[in-house]
Order: C-alpha cells, then sequence, then structure tokens
C-alpha cells in the first residue's frame, strides 16, 4: 500500500509533497496508476483520497461490501455492493435497480389448481404480482405455496423454489405424502428446489442469483420460503434494509413477467392479528393468510384474503386441510366468530 510511504519520510507534509510529486510523474508518462491505501486505527487517508482522481472502498465487517465514492469524469452506481472472494477470483454483485429490468408480458391470472381456493381469491393470482402467504409455524403456509408452485409447473411454466428454513429433501417428502406430484415435476425440469444457507451467501448474491434463474434459466413462477431466514443474509443489517433489498428484488422480478411467492411467519400460534412481522404489506399485491380456529379437542385451520390489488376477491373466510390427498378448501365458514380476532371460533350451527 502506498500508505507504507509515510514510513520514509519525517512528517505528514513532506509525505504528501512527496507523493503528489510521484504520482504527476507517472502520469505525466501516460501511466494509469492504481494504489491501495490501509486505514488504521488513529490514522486516516484522507489526504490520499483528495488527490485521487477515482475511490473504492473495501469493507469487511461480517461481509465484503465495496462502494465508489469518487470517479472523476465518469458515472457511478452508489451503495455498498456485496464481494465475494473464492477460488476463481472476485466477484461483485451490484445492488439491484428494478428499472434495469422489464420485458413485455401478458397479463393473465394464474390457478392454484384448487377450484375452491381459486374461488377465495378472485380466480387466482396475477401474473407479474407479488403474492405473501402469512401465518404462525406449522398452518401450512409452505404448502399451500408449493400447490401454486406445482400447479405453474403442470403448465409446463418454469418455478423455482428456494428453500431458507428447510431441507429439499423434507420438501419432497412432505409433498410426496400428501399427493403432489413433485418428484415427476423434478425429473422434468419444470420444477426446481434450491437450498440456500443465508449464512454463506448474501442478499445481494442470492438477488443476482435469482435473476440469472429468470433471464438465462426461464424462469416464470418463483417463491421465496421465507422472510425469516432470508433475513439472515443481510448479516446483522436489518430493518429497513430487509425491505429495501426485498423491496428492489421483487421489483425486478415484477418488471420480468414472473409471479413472485413468499412465505411469510407469524411468531404468534394465537393473540393478535398480524399481516406481517417485518411490516412488509406494502410489497405484497396480494396477502393470504392461514390462521388456526379454536374448537375443542381438534386443530383446525382456515385461510382468507387479507389484500388483492389487481381484482375483487371472496371476503368470507374458508377451512383448510391438509391430507394425504393435497390441500382441501372448504366452504365459507359463514359461522366463524372472530376470524380476525385472537382466537377464531367456530359457532354451533
Amino acid at each position: 500500500p502506498i500508505s507504507q510511504f509515510r514510513y520514509l519520510t519525517e512528517d505528514e507534509r513532506t509525505f504528501r509533497k512527496k507523493t503528489i510529486s510521484f504520482l504527476r510523474f507517472l502520469k505525466s508518462k501516460g501511466a494509469t496508476v492504481v494504489f491501495t491505501s490501509e486505514t488504521k486505527s488513529g490514522a486516516t487517508d484522507e489526504d490520499l483520497r483528495y488527490i485521487s482522481d477515482g475511490i473504492i472502498s473495501l469493507r469487511y465487517r461480517e461481509k465484503r461490501t465495496l462502494t465508489i465514492t469518487k470517479l472523476r469524469g465518469s458515472g457511478f452506481q452508489s451503495g455498498d455492493h456485496a464481494v465475494k472472494i473464492v477460488g476463481d477470483g472476485m466477484h461483485v454483485y451490484p445492488e439491484m435497480l428494478p428499472k434495469e429490468h422489464g420485458i413485455e408480458f401478458t397479463e393473465e391470472t394464474v390457478s392454484s389448481g384448487i377450484g375452491e381456493l381459486d374461488s377465495l381469491i378472485g380466480g387466482g393470482i396475477e401474473r407479474g404480482t407479488t403474492s405473501i402467504i402469512t401465518g404462525p409455524s406449522g398452518a401450512g403456509k409452505t404448502t399451500v405455496g408449493t400447490q401454486f408452485m406445482t400447479e405453474a409447473a403442470r403448465r409446463d411454466e418454469k418455478s423455482v423454489i428456494y428453500m431458507f428454513e428447510e431441507a429439499k429433501k423434507t420438501l419432497t417428502h412432505r409433498s410426496r405424502e400428501i399427493g403432489m406430484p413433485i418428484d415427476s415435476m423434478l425429473e422434468e425440469g419444470n420444477l426446481v428446489i434450491e437450498e440456500v444457507e443465508p449464512l454463506a451467501v448474501s442478499a445481494e448474491e442470492f438477488a443476482h442469483n435469482v435473476l440469472k434463474e429468470v433471464e438465462e434459466g426461464g424462469a416464470q413462477v418463483v417463491m421465496i420460503d421465507g422472510i425469516a431466514g432470508y433475513r439472515m443474509s443481510l448479516l446483522g443489517n436489518e430493518g429497513d434494509e430487509l425491505t429495501r433489498k426485498l423491496h428492489a428484488l421483487c421489483r425486478c422480478l415484477k418488471n420480468l413477467g414472473v409471479t413472485v411467492v413468499l412465505i411469510s411467519e407469524t411468531t404468534s400460534i394465537v393473540g393478535k392479528f398480524t399481516a406481517t412481522e417485518d411490516n412488509l404489506s406494502y410489497l405484497a399485491d396480494n396477502i393470504f393468510f392461514i390462521r388456526y380456529m379454536g374448537e375443542t379437542g381438534e386443530i383446525r385451520r382456515s385461510i382468507g384474503v387479507l389484500k388483492k390489488r389487481a381484482s375483487d376477491f371472496e371476503r368470507t373466510v374458508r377451512e383448510m386441510k391438509i391430507t394425504s390427498e393435497g390441500v382441501e378448501v372448504g366452504k365459507p365458514l359463514t359461522n366463524l366468530k372472530g376470524a380476525l380476532g385472537s382466537i377464531p371460533e367456530l359457532e354451533k350451527e
């Protein structure tokens, strides 16, 4: 690093004078100069930054990031961009810019393959929209999301499930047990399941991998399971970062006509109703909620729609079951008391 030259001079003034002279000499010979500088506690390199035409800053706090803060005579993309150094070199993953991604696509409704569920959600979900399926642990969020994915794959639309919180083996076993034809679709290639280790992949790298699967692999439907696991890829930079990163990724996918399904877990099994734990409701064009119903001696589930931007939807709540035959959605529960209360309860008819 050029900062080591400080030890060859008697004071800071002499260091700056000789460094400027040295750099001017190199530039006068037509050389393009690249130098590195180390910043240490109690010592800055502001003087070197001042005499530079361009500045690329690298940081390493739990993950590597790269930021361009100066580049005379040229534009550049601001922000902190993820960097990964591996066996084949350095990889840089710039922050997503939704306006750089977009195609013309046909607006149409995507069916779940279950007539009663489609009736509940107004015929299906629209292509190029983002849907959030929310509910407590074990309620069946992933299973309902997988239902949309397998139905799309059945229509020969490439569907990709990104699993942050569960193993591929577990999902395939569970789907097999409830009669979802997931094995044949995996073999045909219409359905792809990717396990993601959030502690090894940054949010930026993940986003670039998803975009590559869409733009080069032809994926048309994408499911992220789930938001809690995705949050770990931010490596401590939560809060607004979660909203910003997911917003950019979902916007890019929507601009490309991709149908997005996000799985969001609420922490309370029963109690105060919340749409999402992370205030991500604004990201969603559609929000479906799954809740447990209170009835003595039996755990039962209900499913409903909280939000749908593109069309009307059924305002009632229906009972949902997961059986050996798959997901079953019943008739509207006209006798359900407190659908959005602490504990929804069925009244005796």
